[in-house]
């Protein structure tokens, strides 16, 4: 099964791809409401699923050095597509491969060279691969920005909520983060139950503390910024949520 994303990820994603540089572990959990730790243990998790895959370094190439950007339109055989976009990224002068689902103009190979004889020599190492150059252009300028649908919502944190799952019936399981200050705060879940912040029909199956994922128990305190996993079989998630969220008053 693969790796599901909720709205901490999301968000991770978001300002990493914004600016990786200048983006630390303590700006994003200030967003997101956990801890720095989390954070760390989330993108570490991101980039072992081959989600988060490289960090990169945009350059402007004519300005060093006066060097040429050249993008190259090729069409590679279907069945051979893969391992042609390898060996086009090992010509020297090839900083970046597209593969593109398509059966022609299926290869974007991205290229530098000093001047024109340089980009030239690309051409023909290229098609000696058997890749075939349908269109060649220089490139002038290139932008790229986060994934908007990852960011914030008008400018607000994440959501209670980070995550909710739809299971049989009326049951679901939630991803909530406890707030400093929140109703379940400072309490032990078999607290929690006795004191009516969580109902008997909830049960909570993970805790995930900063790098250390929690088996729970009746005696564990619930402490701030807990991303806590909670099962509803009554699927009552905003009486979850309630326990959680700093301010408020849990149901009766």
């Amino acid at each position: 099964m693969g790796y599901r994303l909720d709205q901490i990820d999301r968000r991770i994603i978001y300002e990493l791809m914004r600016d990786a540089r200048n983006t630390s572990a303590p700006a994003i959990a200030d967003h997101v409401n956990v801890s720095p730790g989390t954070i760390r243990n989330r993108i570490k998790q991101l980039e072992e699923h081959g989600i988060i895959r490289n960090y990169t370094v945009g350059v402007d190439f004519e300005r060093a050095d006066g060097y040429l950007t050249n993008l190259y339109i090729c069409t590679a055989p279907v069945s051979e597509r893969k391992p042609l976009a390898r060996d086009a990224g090992a010509v020297p002068g090839v900083i970046n491969v597209r593969e593109l689902m398509t059966g022609r103009r299926n290869l974007h190979v991205m290229a530098v060279g000093e001047d024109t004889e340089a980009l030239r020599r690309i051409t023909r190492a290229l098609s000696k691969l058997g890749l075939e150059v349908e269109d060649e252009t220089l490139v002038e300028a290139e932008t790229t920005g986060p994934f908007g649908p990852f960011g914030p919502d008008d400018g607000v944190a994440v959501d209670d909520a980070t995550d909710f799952i739809s299971l049989a019936g009326d049951a679901n399981v939630v991803d909530v983060t406890a707030q400093e200050g929140a109703p379940i705060v400072g309490l032990t879940l078999a607290e929690a139950v006795r004191g009516g912040v969580l109902d008997d029909d909830s049960l909570v199956v993970a805790i995930e503390r900063d790098d250390r994922i929690l088996t729970p128990h009746g005696t564990t305190e619930i402490r701030p910024d807990d991303i806590v996993t909670v099962l509803s079989r009554s699927g009552d998630t905003n009486g979850i949520i309630e326990a959680f969220v700093a301010g408020a008053e849990p149901e009766n």
